[in-house]
């Protein structure tokens, strides 16, 4: 069976961790997030996979390549142009993706299953297409209820009885919102959709495609299934995401490593003296990363591999990529730390080069600069004043 992955967009909303990683290469818990779908197709028999990308392109194809590895056939379709030797994307909206796919080779030629490449799920695909069928529906969105003040993220569909689609709303207002009815960019659609998308032109899933078949009267259909739904189209979900995988919350993600306390995981090669530091779980430690005495980790948290805590740093509820080093007293809370930025879990971010505070977060591949301990004291004071 053939399906679609949708990976072309920038993931705007998850900057500044998208400014160097595609939204579905985002790790959770050391593992992108697209190979938690991969596995989620194979596992209900869709072996034939077409990726549309555009940002970033390479980092996507240069990990899963052809999908022997993953037990599926992947493709990929490039959405830009080269640009002076070097690629450019440009993307051309989620169904303007699948139509680019289609006129290249009538690829899709019985149900087809599409999903957005930013979340992790965990849904009976087989039985989702099962009842698309006995509908004898063109295209069925997979719905979930959400708390009202949450709608404008999303598209808001609205059915009548027999689950027939009757309005959809892209990312309306809180008060102009007809339901709290989301659409979870988990999408079935029969061959003949594309007689209701253009060639050759951007065109979006939910803000054309799916209005013009509520004004065609298509077989247009909604289901809503229970099933667990983890999006990280903003940095807030991302961190919840992590906070739920680190809880347990989410049972097709594994944390990886080994339990070495009850609630802490690491990986291999950890440098850490148990009985100097103060480690309260759900935490994950990534490997080759050092934890120096005097140190504090209270979870929810993951370090990534490769990291160094200073002696003294306290890390509470935060999530901190690979290769960082935090200074000695350092005081993390509530934040994340990618690369020279310092993000809040508003999403708020600091530049660590431009604020002068690459002394207190650094690379650990590069020299650590000598610190000022009235500078110190006073960025400490900054990085953890927001959440205290």
């Amino acid at each position: 069976m053939k399906a679609m992955i949708l990976a072309a967009g920038k993931g705007t909303r998850v900057r500044p961790i998208t400014y160097t990683i595609p939204k579905p290469m985002i790790p959770i818990l050391q593992k992108p997030v697209m190979e938690f779908l991969l596995e989620l197709l194979r596992q209900h028999g869709f072996d034939e996979i077409m990726v549309n990308v555009s940002h970033l392109a390479y980092e996507i194809e240069s990990y899963f390549r052809d999908g022997q590895r993953f037990g599926v056939q992947i493709a990929y379709s490039f959405e830009g142009r080269i640009v002076d030797g070097q690629l450019e994307g440009q993307a051309i909206g989620s169904a303007g993706g699948m139509r680019k796919i289609q006129d290249f080779a009538p690829f899709f030629d019985d149900t087809f299953v599409v999903l957005c490449g930013d979340a992790l799920i965990d849904l009976n695909l087989t039985e989702a297409v099962r009842w698309h069928r006995e509908k004898g529906a063109i295209a069925t969105i997979i719905m979930k209820d959400v708390p009202r003040e949450e709608v404008s993220s999303y598209g808001v569909v609205v059915t009548d009885e027999s689950g027939r689609i009757q309005t959809f709303q892209e990312k309306p207002s809180v008060e102009e919102a007809l339901s709290t009815t989301i659409n979870t960019g988990i999408y079935i659609f029969e061959p003949e959709i594309f007689d209701y998308i253009p060639s050759g032109v951007e065109y979006d899933i939910g803000s054309e495609l799916f209005p013009k078949l509520v004004e065609k009267g298509a077989p247009f259909y909604g289901i809503s299934m229970d099933f667990e739904w983890v999006d990280i189209g903003k940095v807030p979900d991302y961190w919840h995401a992590i906070r739920s995988v680190l809880r347990g919350e989410v049972k097709n993600v594994e944390i990886p490593g080994r339990e070495v306390r009850p609630g802490i995981y690491t990986g291999i090669n950890v440098a850490v003296n148990w009985d100097k530091v103060d480690i309260q779980g759900p935490v994950y430690i990534g490997g080759m990363t050092k934890i120096e005495d005097g140190a504090r980790i209270v979870g929810p948290s993951m370090i990534g591999p490769n990291c160094h805590i200073c002696s003294g740093a306290t890390v509470d509820n935060s999530v901190i990529f690979e290769y960082s080093r935090l200074g000695p007293g350092v005081r993390l809370v509530d934040k994340l730390v990618f690369g020279r930025y310092c993000v809040d879990k508003t999403g708020a971010s600091i530049d660590v080069q431009a604020a002068a505070l690459d002394w207190l977060i650094a690379d650990t591949r590069g020299d650590i600069p000598a610190e000022t301990p009235i500078e110190h004291q006073a960025i400490t004071e900054l990085l953890s004043a927001e959440t205290r």
